[in-house]
């Protein structure tokens, strides 16, 4: 007996043949034991965004609403194998980058990510939500120099940008000099992210003097924000392996993270995650 074919809810469109994938996006990053940040977050957002995601995970978190309470790095020589496993097989249409940790790693992943022909998102994780350090201080040149030249876009929150750049962000007026100073350093592009100031959740992507756009959003008042950057970057990078221009997949990922923070819940006794599945409820 045959079965009908699933009818799509209403606005949802027809499933894909057996052979028409959906784009591929790989995330190279730590994984989040609490789910709320790391590998959990950029699967669930490329889930969400209709992308296939893909993982090498770099690092293994012990990781809770409270904090992270400890991490171990994975050899370089396990982040290569998933790497070419993944990329050499499947292929690949955008990467984004998470948590890396050491000099070894980031030089590792730098090195592999300069053979790939497809867009390159860098989010420059340095410190958690919970203020603990997930980048070794000494790493820190390493990214400057090996990584974000072969960066499409880097994301970095105010933070990573005095990390990077040696620059204080107080204000508006000093994002656009901070976004210079991070495409100086190798990247195309620099999103320079507004969430530790004051007003809207204000966003200014750089891609050149004629490449300015500010992306603007409601301030929602609720603490449950983890896994925000890692959220938002994999957005982006699900938005270009599906075509959209750098701009229009910034757009589009701002918009999903702000109903993201807006449906944030709370987990356990500390910062709980935004909601990955927000429009689906």
């Amino acid at each position: 007996m045959s079965l009908p074919s699933p009818t799509p809810a209403p606005g949802r469109r027809a499933s894909r043949g057996p052979s028409d994938a959906p784009p591929r996006v790989l995330t190279i990053a730590g994984s989040d034991s609490g789910g709320g940040a790391g590998i959990q977050a950029d699967l669930k957002a490329m889930l969400a965004l209709g992308v296939h995601g893909m993982s090498v995970i770099t690092a293994v978190t012990a990781q809770n609403s409270l904090g992270v309470q400890g991490y171990w790095e994975l050899p370089a020589e396990a982040v290569r194998a998933q790497f070419r496993s993944v990329v050499d097989d499947i292929g690949v249409q955008a990467v984004k980058t998470g948590m890396l940790a050491s000099i070894e790693l980031v030089e590792t992943v730098s090195e592999l990510l300069s053979g790939v022909a497809a867009p390159v998102v860098v989010d420059p994780v340095g410190v958690s939500k919970h203020g603990d350090a997930l980048l070794a201080a000494e790493a820190v040149a390493t990214v400057r120099e090996k990584l974000l030249p072969v960066a499409t876009v880097v994301t970095p929150n105010l933070h990573e940008v005095t990390q990077l750049t040696g620059r204080t962000v107080e204000d508006e007026s000093q994002m656009l000099d901070a976004a210079r100073a991070l495409v100086d350093l190798g990247p195309s592009w620099a999103l320079v992210k507004g969430g530790h100031l004051e007003g809207e959740a204000a966003d200014l992507l750089y891609g050149g003097p004629d490449e300015v756009h500010w992306y603007r959003a409601p301030r929602y008042d609720n603490r449950h924000t983890h896994g925000t950057g890692c959220t938002l970057a994999s957005s982006i990078a699900a938005g270009l392996a599906k075509g959209e221009s750098l701009p229009e997949a910034v757009g589009s990922a701002k918009e999903y993270i702000t109903g993201a923070i807006a449906g944030g819940f709370a987990l356990g006794a500390g910062i709980g995650p935004v909601d990955h599945a927000w429009r689906w409820r």
